[in-house]
């Protein structure tokens, strides 16, 4: 299984950096501002693909509850452009505050995509998960 680098610094054509955001879309801090400064994050657009960027929303009320939406919408459209490989960030782990243990089930269904690939925190997480 290939997992999504610690550092990702640059991309192929066909491939997506996917980062935690705030609603916002000021991307100031953590993976956001990688993605803001190499990939086409755009300053204001905190939601869905942008360049090579796609950014999930983490920094809003509600807690966990409020980011499933939009990791299925993730989901959904990696399914769709099965041709593009997905590098997902720890979303909602760095400056949002959530735990890998808190954030990894939102990804559940993604270890079945060959196309997206997950941190090795998430994975081991899920895979643990589905052991017991």
């Amino acid at each position: 299984m290939e997992y999504t680098p610690d550092n990702i610094t640059s991309l192929q054509q066909d491939e997506v950096f996917v980062f935690g955001s705030n609603l916002d879309g000021r991307h100031a801090g953590g993976a956001a501002r990688t993605a803001f400064r190499k990939f086409g994050a755009e300053w204001g657009n905190g939601v869905g693909i942008q360049g090579q960027s796609y950014a999930i929303p983490t920094m809003q009320e509600g807690g966990v509850d409020s980011i499933r939406p939009y990791v299925d919408d993730f989901i959904a459209l990696a399914r769709e452009w099965d041709q593009t490989t997905f590098y997902v960030t720890r979303i909602g782990c760095g400056i949002a505050g959530y735990s890998d243990e808190e954030i990894a089930p939102l990804f559940a269904e993604a270890l079945e995509l060959y196309n997206v690939r997950l941190p090795k925190s998430f994975v081991d997480i899920l895979t643990r998960d589905r052991k017991q």
